[in-house]
């Protein structure tokens, strides 16, 4: 038995395995859930089966919140819980509430008096300012930026004025297959001292991480990650 709340469930990113990532308390908590909230069904029902085989599938309630869910639509979701019952949420990867959806319904949570539970598990936005050598007392998180490449080099410039001008640490990330992309942006848009930190497929077997100025980016290959969730950083 756990007490009534809406637990937030960090999910690790590709294949990597649940016990090298999170913690057994994680376990116990999930196990003893009816109702989930996920940003993707078939995804969570493929988490859920990596954190205990025995988890019976066809019992469990989902709810589906994504980024084509409005907020009318999801009123009801947090019944369960309100009748005394605990309910999960689980991102598509990565921590729920944090570029992800989830946020509308913990924010309903909060409006409806109810308890909210975070559970532990790797960040990688804080696992990238760790490894980035960058400022970690002062950062802002952006998010994704714009998709379109005026507006994204703009964006660019604004993010990097902010490092010189704040000494705060650019944070932001990218749907995978525009990484390149986003790497020929920086190039093109930071001054050649501006430092860069990628750090790509953070816990998994293929993560990558390095710091490097603009000016010495420019002089390698650009890496290939993009089917690979990649965290960027600027700072002076």
């Amino acid at each position: 038995m756990i007490n009534p709340a809406l637990y937030l469930i960090p999910v690790p990113l590709g294949d990597t395995a649940i016990s090298a990532v999170l913690p057994d308390h994680n376990h116990d908590i999930v196990v003893a859930i009816k109702h989930f909230i996920v940003e993707n069904i078939r995804s969570a029902r493929r988490f859920l089966k990596k954190v205990d085989k025995t988890i019976d599938i066809d019992t469990l309630t989902f709810y589906e919140l994504n980024e084509h869910t409005e907020q009318k639509d999801i009123g009801n979701y947090l019944d369960a819980l309100a009748q005394g019952e605990p309910m999960g949420v689980i991102s598509e990867a990565g921590c729920p509430g944090v570029a992800d959806p989830g946020a509308m319904v913990v924010e309903m949570a909060h409006r409806k008096n109810l308890k909210v539970v975070p559970l532990s598990g790797p960040s990688s936005i804080i696992m990238a300012v760790m490894a980035s050598g960058f400022n970690g007392q002062n950062f802002a998180f952006n998010g994704y930026l714009p998709a379109k490449p005026a507006e994204r080099n703009s964006k660019i410039k604004q993010l990097e004025s902010r490092i010189y001008k704040e000494s705060q640490s650019q944070i932001f990330i990218e749907a995978p297959y525009r990484n390149t992309k986003m790497i020929q942006s920086l190039l093109a848009s930071c001054r050649g001292d501006t430092m860069l930190c990628i750090a790509s497929g953070i816990t998994t077997e293929v993560e990558w991480i390095k710091t490097k100025s603009i000016a010495q980016w420019k002089k390698e290959k650009i890496p290939e990650i993009d089917k690979i969730p990649t965290i960027f950083i600027l700072y002076r």
